[in-house]
């Protein structure tokens, strides 16, 4: 299998963390790319016009887009059940908080483009406000969930960390840790694993 890939991005992190947790790192090739707005990325756009990052390029030649659901296909390899669950109600509600977890990057990658990328003059602050908003209530939303930040390892938890690991690169004054405790004993915690150590972007 091939991973395109970006270290800086969060939801590459978060493949790479559920592959090595899974024992699956070893038969995953990782292909970097850049992808940015407003570059074209033509060759990348032939495997996926979405040019969204990562792509898992299966030995047969089948793409297969999106974390959630190279993260997913992963679980399935490694035997199922082991991140998500494989059925029952817990099954949707991991779904469900994963989801909430992936809108939260959304948003932030969002606010990262607006600072770094749009053109001085042409920043809209109540849009940029706004999607901030959105990521901040999601971490106050798990900071007052603390079974799910202490239950065996899960795919809710992996997307959780990369969360709070990309506030940190690309956000790092914006205080998270003083906000939220729980959050940030929980990210202490998760920094114990190899997977999480090894996975962190770059320097900025």
């Amino acid at each position: 299998m091939k991973l395109i890939f970006s270290p800086s991005s969060p939801f590459v992190r978060k493949v790479r963390i559920a592959a090595i947790e899974l024992g699956l790192i070893d038969r995953i090739e990782f292909l970097p790319t850049t992808v940015a707005p407003g570059q074209p990325n033509d060759d990348y756009a032939r495997i996926t016009p979405l040019k969204k990052l990562p792509a898992l390029i299966l030995d047969n030649g089948d793409v297969i887009l999106d974390s959630y659901v190279i993260a997913e296909y992963l679980d399935e390899l490694a035997g199922g059940g082991k991140l998500i669950p494989a059925s029952g109600p817990t099954r949707w509600q991991v779904k469900a908080d994963h989801s909430l977890l992936q809108g939260m990057l959304d948003s932030m990658l969002l606010c990262r483009y607006e600072k770094a990328v749009r053109p001085q003059g042409l920043q809209w602050q109540a849009w940029l406000d706004d999607h901030w908003n959105r990521a901040w209530q999601g971490m106050a939303r798990f900071n007052g969930q603390p079974e799910k930040l202490s239950r065996p390892l899960d795919i809710v938890q992996i997307a959780l960390v990369c969360v709070l690991g990309y506030a940190d690169f690309r956000f790092a004054d914006c205080g998270w840790r003083k906000a939220y405790p729980n959050l940030d004993a929980f990210h202490e915690r998760m920094l114990t694993r190899q997977s999480v150590k090894i996975s962190l972007p770059p320097a900025a």
